[in-house]
């Protein structure tokens, strides 16, 4: 058990945190969420140690070990890969360590012995024995294969270094595990093998994600950061974001005897209840929503963005047609042989395992770049408004205010017509007149947003759109583009965006493509024919 006792922390005249009071229990998965600079991420220290608050105290049960996943990619780099696994459980590798050294002795006296023997006994207890093996099946797990666990980390890539360091955190089952963005940089494959791990573990998990899909396969709590104060909610992400929006709903309607809002949440739990059941953490999630009191529900206080994509006209039949599309660059084969034909019902889910090959096929589409062969030919009813995956080009006017940026993008000019679509994108008051060079990752998003919306295209390409967004944000985005009339392309890690967002896929790499129609990420990622196949993108 983890326990956070009147917790405040403050940053000059900023109040980050008020006297939190929270506890974590044993057995429990709690997603830690907030909107962007809620302080997420500076929890996490705090119940680490890294970060000292203001006041209060954190408290960790008497003989529990916690474990944290590291942030820092080069702490470890004279270390070898495995060595780096086994050094997260720091007091076996301690023992380890005392035990060599202890050994290595030339004048190993009786004493030193008797000292070895304890810290045998020691060892063994910890499962010292098989700690190479675990660690070698858990960075197996993980997709570092045995050749690459002897290599020193400084010789690993950055994608690598992330897999070794998650499986650091979760090597030797510790009693509180504190995951901050895990899922960053793995594969499905590995996002799926985290998941169906945390959804299995026993001990206590505090995580912070963007991934709403990962929330929902492992959260049996969710932990939301609101008004520098974290209330504990029971459920997975989806049903505190359902929850909260039926709350607000309620709260809004002057017309509904409380009597009907009582039975309108306690259906609500029972349905989500039932769907708890069949989900990996089905016992504990379902146990505890059963128990909930529906008095103890509040609705959030969060603001989600309007985004509403509108179409100036519908788009016609004719929409994009590849043929044989290839890309070369510095003489790699990034792509060939890409044949494609939309239709104005397709919603496109673009993937590639190659993330340049991505941003090429984009940047082609886009008019940016040329391809090294083939063709690509649009509509003439199609008007197309694109979202890269880097948009830091747009933002090189760097004296330019948020109304002055937008206005560039606007046939109509007036202030107030421009100031209606950044208020959209939360963008309120004083916030209008900010210069765009203090904007954080997520803003330019949010910003690039506002432009898209403005340009009412019928086809919109999207390039890893809920990049440094929060989860409101892309909860809305996602909304957005399930509900837009014309036809989008997208590229996402996020899994819920792509599995409730596209109705075809189109898989590309070096040797040719893959179109299927008709069918969801999930399917897609299961369907055994397109496993076979695509191996044989890549070479």
């Amino acid at each position: 058990m983890l326990t956070a006792n009147n917790i405040s922390l403050q940053f000059g005249k900023r109040v980050l945190f008020d006297e939190v009071n929270v506890t974590f229990a044993s057995g429990n998965c709690y997603g830690v969420i907030g909107a962007n600079g809620a302080g997420k991420s500076t929890f996490l220290k705090i119940l680490a140690g890294d970060q000292d608050p203001t006041s209060g105290t954190v408290d960790l049960e008497p003989g529990a070990r916690m474990s944290v996943l590291q942030q820092d990619h080069f702490k470890f780099d004279e270390h070898t890969a495995l060595q780096t696994v086994i050094m997260g459980h720091t007091v076996l590798f301690g023992i380890m360590q005392e035990k060599d050294a202890l050994y290595a002795k030339p004048d190993f006296s009786e004493e030193d012995g008797l000292k070895a023997g304890d810290l045998e006994a020691e060892f063994a207890d910890l499962n010292g024995w098989n700690a190479e093996s675990d660690a070698s099946e858990m960075l197996s797990n993980l997709g570092i294969d045995k050749a690459k666990q002897e290599k020193k980390m400084a010789d690993l890539t950055s994608n690598e270094k992330i897999r070794v360091l998650l499986a650091q955190a979760i090597f030797g089952e510790p009693d509180v595990l504190v995951l901050d963005e895990p899922t960053n940089d793995l594969d499905a494959a590995t996002i799926e093998f985290l998941e169906n791990f945390l959804a299995d573990y026993q001990n206590t998990v505090i995580v912070v994600s963007h991934d709403r899909h990962f929330l929902d396969a492992v959260c049996t709590h969710i932990a939301d950061i609101d008004f520098s104060k974290i209330n504990l909610f029971t459920g997975n992400y989806t049903f505190w974001y359902e929850s909260s929006q039926l709350l607000l709903s309620q709260r809004a309607s002057k017309n509904k005897k409380a009597d009907e809002k009582i039975k309108e949440l306690k259906d609500f739990i029972a349905r989500f209840s039932a769907n708890a059941a069949k989900s990996k953490q089905a016992t504990s999630r379902k146990k505890a929503l059963d128990k909930i009191n529906v008095e103890d529900m509040k609705p959030s206080s969060r603001k989600y963005p309007a985004i509403i994509f509108m179409q100036e006209r519908e788009v016609g039949n004719q929409i994009l047609t590849l043929d044989n599309l290839g890309y070369t660059k510095d003489g790699e084969v990034l792509f060939s042989g890409l044949n494609l034909s939309l239709t104005k019902d397709d919603k496109l889910g673009v993937i590639s395992k190659d993330s340049r090959a991505v941003d090429a096929f984009y940047q082609i589409l886009s008019g940016e770049l040329q391809p090294t062969s083939g063709s690509f030919e649009w509509g003439v009813t199609v008007k197309h408004a694109y979202l890269p995956s880097n948009n830091s080009k747009y933002f090189n006017e760097n004296n330019l205010n948020l109304i002055d940026w937008l206005r560039q993008y606007s046939v109509n000019k007036e202030e107030a017509f421009v100031r209606g679509f950044l208020g959209k994108m939360l963008f309120t008051g004083e916030e209008s007149f900010k210069s765009v060079k203090v904007l954080s990752g997520g803003e330019k998003v949010r910003c690039m947003v506002s432009r898209i919306m403005l340009q009412q295209a019928n086809v919109i390409l999207l390039n890893e759109p809920t990049s440094h967004l929060d989860l409101e944000s892309i909860t809305a985005f996602n909304n957005s583009v399930k509900d837009f009339p014309g036809v989008a392309l997208l590229t996402t890690q996020d899994h819920s965006f792509m599995q409730t967002s596209v109705n075809r896929i189109f898989e590309f790499g070096p040797k040719g493509c893959i179109d299927k129609q008709f069918t969801t990420y999930d399917e897609y990622m299961k369907d055994k024919g397109v496993l076979e196949r695509r191996g044989a993108l890549n070479g």
